[in-house]
């Protein structure tokens, strides 16, 4: 992993204050931003849906968000109006630490669902962390790693753009390993920049690199409660427009598919991650609808896992998705190694297709129709015995 730059204006920490009990692990993030910020948020589609995200939906879009807390370890989901009231609590704490209005600040959370936040730990550790909060490239580890649950690894990207008005700097954190589904997923990401955006522009920009990115990532196809994707910019000045403002969008973009990849990449016991491409749908939403209904097939994944190029399980998959298209529009490619080709089975090795699959920790599935020019790039993970133990002791 590269640690990329960090924006300016920003400060960072991540700390142990109990959350995670019997461990030393860190379990709080603090972000703040020196001035006020621009922000913009997505959120899980999951009709039960945790505390913070609902704090988050009431305050955005924003252009005064002063920063963000984060705690791992405890979803705060369903956990009634005690665990609102307690998110609510959060964000108080963490203004005062600013000197700034509760509602400038934003929540997140992530762990077990339906157990009451840890208040008194929660509270000294949002003041343990707004002492400790630095612009290091220490302290962008520490948050990064605050963040985590079931992770193997941190997960942080970001982007340095050269626009005529100035140099810009993205740097993005993100957690995910499992309950990953389509509409976001058991995953947060925050993404902090130094431009200068409107909240509207940042709101439009983030749900549509959201739905090319976490909304095309699956391990289980299991929505979460949690899920939250965050985009601040502090930047002085006028606002990015025109060719600038494509520039930033498109970097927001790319960002949000290299941490969505990450993902799916540290998904929970996963030994390959699968590249679907979908192309010659009547429109995106079928493409994505077809690569979706594959991606989430245990059957699927389980053939992936064991190198078994039983090809008729994709192509099955593609026929339940509910796309009204014809079997001898559909074709079929492992790697480069055609299978099915207009509905008409070819001749392959299927030693050298195993192969393949043995060899390559990435995978790639290509699949055309005849329908349209509808495509969909969508990333998941193969089902594991080490998935199946990690989630059958998961609180236990």
């Amino acid at each position: 992993m590269t640690r990329p730059p960090l924006a300016s204006g920003y400060r960072l920490t991540g700390i142990s204050c109990g959350i995670k009990p019997g461990t030393q692990r860190r379990d709080l993030a603090f972000i703040v931003s020196a001035r006020p910020a621009s922000a913009a948020g997505v959120f899980t589609q999951n009709r039960i849906c945790a505390a913070p995200v609902q704090v988050c939906r009431e305050r955005l879009p924003a252009r005064d968000v002063r920063g963000v807390v984060v705690c791992a370890g405890n979803a705060n989901a369903c956990t009634g109006a005690q665990g609102l009231a307690d998110a609510r609590r959060m964000t108080e704490l963490a203004a005062a630490a600013l000197g700034c209005e509760p509602r400038q600040m934003l929540v997140a959370s992530t762990g077990v669902i339906g157990r009451p936040l840890p208040m008194p730990a929660v509270e000294a550790g949002i003041a343990q962390a707004a002492a400790a909060l630095a612009d290091t490239p220490a302290a962008l580890d520490d948050a990064a790693h605050a963040i985590l649950t079931t992770d193997t690894h941190a997960k942080l990207a970001g982007r340095t753009l050269a626009l005529p008005t100035g140099t810009i700097h993205l740097t993005a954190l993100a957690k995910g390993a499992a309950m990953i589904g389509p509409n976001l997923a058991t995953m947060l990401a925050f993404i902090l920049s130094d431009a200068a955006v409107t909240p509207n522009d940042l709101q439009a920009i983030l749900g549509r690199a959201a739905d090319r990115s976490f909304n095309c990532i699956s391990v289980e196809g299991h929505t979460s409660t949690n899920d939250t994707v965050l985009l601040l910019a502090n930047g002085p000045g006028e606002p990015l427009a025109g060719a600038a403002l494509q520039a930033f969008a498109e970097a927001v973009e790319e960002v949000c598919i290299e941490l969505a990849r990450a993902i799916v990449d540290d998904a929970e016991g996963a030994t390959h991650t699968i590249t679907l491409e979908v192309s010659g749908a009547a429109d995106d939403a079928e493409a994505r609808l077809i690569a979706r209904t594959i991606a989430n097939s245990p059957l699927v994944k389980t053939a992936i896992h064991g190198a078994d190029p039983n090809w008729g399980r994709v192509v099955s998959a593609a026929g339940y998705a509910g796309v009204p298209f014809a079997e001898s529009e559909l074709s079929l490619w492992l790697g480069e190694l055609p299978l099915y080709l207009a509905g008409v089975p070819q001749p392959f090795d299927p030693a050298a297709a195993s192969a393949y699959l043995r060899a390559n920790r990435t995978v790639h599935l290509r699949l055309t129709l005849q329908r349209g020019t509808g495509a969909c790039r969508f990333w998941t993970s193969d089902l594991t015995a080490e998935y199946v133990r990690l989630n059958a002791d998961y609180t236990t």
